[in-house]
């Protein structure tokens, strides 16, 4: 059974501007305003709670150097939310996580390095490669996610409780940066595999889940962050980016790469951008669509 999870944390995020706060956490309350927790329900998913998150704090002029930003909120966070999947993992269902933004993966790659790690697959606009070996601007946690998972940021982010790295690098893969992503490059050399957008489209969403199965292998958690979506598509997100996906070519994406996946994650949906709720609807349709059969391949395995 497929038990949904609300992750409502913007803690990873910076401020829309000095003293705000980001939308994001608002997420999964838009979508269920929206439908999607009742349209899953009839297909015999569970609501499976919430995960509060701390009080989000512009802390840019408290900071101490070496920290990111609400890094003790954060990683209490991530605590909470790696011990109530392991629970629901524990009971045999299939964890899908609405963040919130990606900051959560921190979290999930707690509870599953503790499980004896899986395979990770990172759907995003960016590759949130960001971090302290290269680039003095590291404080948000949502543009160094990935980097953090795979064990390359600071110990208080990426070594929690000993865990890390969350997911070895070699069976990591990324999908749908732009080709002028700072990090692209580092990234494909460390990882197991990278695949821009460009050359997501053009491939298609086969060869793609055909490539990532060779990396990941079975079990793999799967983050779909939706600034992997063109801005003509969903501009409503943090940093909206050109030469993204369209709704249809990342449902096919993910109808493909969800069936062999112990769970899944969606971020990054701001409600503070999505007045009328169209942006909202459009996410649980992609949603519904594209991960209705999640960890159909692996039902009854452990990660």
């Amino acid at each position: 059974m497929i038990a949904i999870l609300s992750a409502p944390s913007n803690l990873g995020l910076r401020p829309p501007e000095p003293g705000g706060v980001p939308g994001a956490g608002k997420a999964p309350e838009a979508l269920r305003d929206a439908g999607l927790f009742d349209r899953w329900s009839a297909r015999d998913a569970r609501d499976a709670g919430v995960v509060l998150a701390g009080r989000y704090v512009d802390d840019d002029r408290a900071r101490a150097p070496g920290m990111v930003r609400n890094e003790s909120a954060l990683v209490e966070h991530a605590r909470r939310l790696a011990e109530r999947l392991t629970r629901i993992l524990d009971a045999g269902d299939t964890p899908l996580v609405l963040g919130g933004d990606c900051s959560i993966l921190v979290g999930i790659g707690v509870a599953l390095s503790a499980r004896g790690r899986a395979g990770l697959v990172h759907v995003d606009g960016h590759t949130d490669f960001r971090h302290p070996g290269n680039s003095d601007q590291c404080a948000s946690v949502a543009g160094e996610d990935l980097a953090a998972a795979v064990g390359l940021h600071w110990p208080a982010i990426s070594d929690i409780d000993g865990l890390g790295p969350y997911f070895e690098p070699h069976r990591a893969v990324h999908i749908g940066h732009r080709d002028d992503d700072e990090e692209a490059a580092e990234a494909a050399r460390l990882l197991g595999l990278v695949v821009p957008a460009r050359e997501a489209i053009t491939i298609g969403p086969v060869e793609v889940a055909a490539r990532v199965r060779a990396v990941a292998g079975a079990g793999y958690w799967l983050q779909v962050d939706l600034d992997i979506l063109d801005p003509t598509v969903l501009p409503a997100v943090d940093s909206p980016d050109p030469g993204g996906l369209d709704a249809d070519q990342l449902i096919a994406l993910l109808e493909r790469l969800a069936p062999a996946a112990v769970g899944a994650s969606v971020t990054i949906l701001d409600p503070d951008l999505d007045p009328d709720g169209r942006y909202a609807r459009l996410v649980s349709d992609i949603v519904l669509a594209g991960l209705a059969r999640l960890g159909q391949a692996v039902a009854g395995s452990d990660s």
